[in-house]
């Protein structure tokens, strides 16, 4: 069974550790080892979480298959970005599943479950950052309508960086 609920200040430790290996799981090797751990640290540590969980406009979900957190989501509404065409538009920071869930289609459904959060937000679209180097990821969002607009580097420390596309899907 899979449910998906939002996530609040009681969750902060188990999200910690839930963003801690998904992220390692997905992004691990695309730095040296001591880049990725001080990212997570700084990243992803409880306390920076709990705080992030306090402020409204931070919207935490987690997906649940089985009773087990599988995933989660962070999206933030009406956050253009720099030369956006629309300011309701919104901007989905993370999305994450495990990948032992891999091929459940959870990750399909954690998508769908913030893109009609989003709609019913009265967002014009959404938008985010994708690895470049993330073909699966990549060609997930191409199939729900995502075109590539721009790019970021996106920092993982002070000495590496990960080259990121900016997609953007219209409503």
């Amino acid at each position: 069974m899979t449910t998906i609920e939002i996530a609040g200040e009681k969750d902060a430790a188990m999200l910690s550790e839930l963003a801690a290996k998904t992220f390692t799981e997905s992004h691990g090797h695309s730095a040296p080892q001591a880049d990725i751990s001080h990212y997570i640290n700084e990243q992803y540590n409880v306390d920076l979480l709990r705080q992030e969980l306090k402020k409204p406009e931070n919207i935490y979900h987690i997906l649940y298959y089985n009773d087990e957190a599988a995933g989660y989501s962070k999206i933030l509404m009406n956050a253009p970005y720099e030369g956006s065409p629309f300011n309701n538009i919104a901007k989905l920071e993370r999305i994450y599943l495990l990948k032992k869930y891999y091929n459940l289609n959870l990750g399909k459904a954690l998508f769908e479950f913030n893109i009609m959060l989003m709609k019913t937000q009265h967002q014009s679209g959404a938008w985010l950052y994708v690895w470049k180097d993330n073909q699966r990821a990549i060609g997930f969002y191409r199939k729900q309508g995502f075109v590539i607009t721009g790019s970021y580097d996106f920092n993982i420390s002070a000495t590496h960086s990960n080259p990121n596309h900016r997609l953007l899907l219209v409503f």
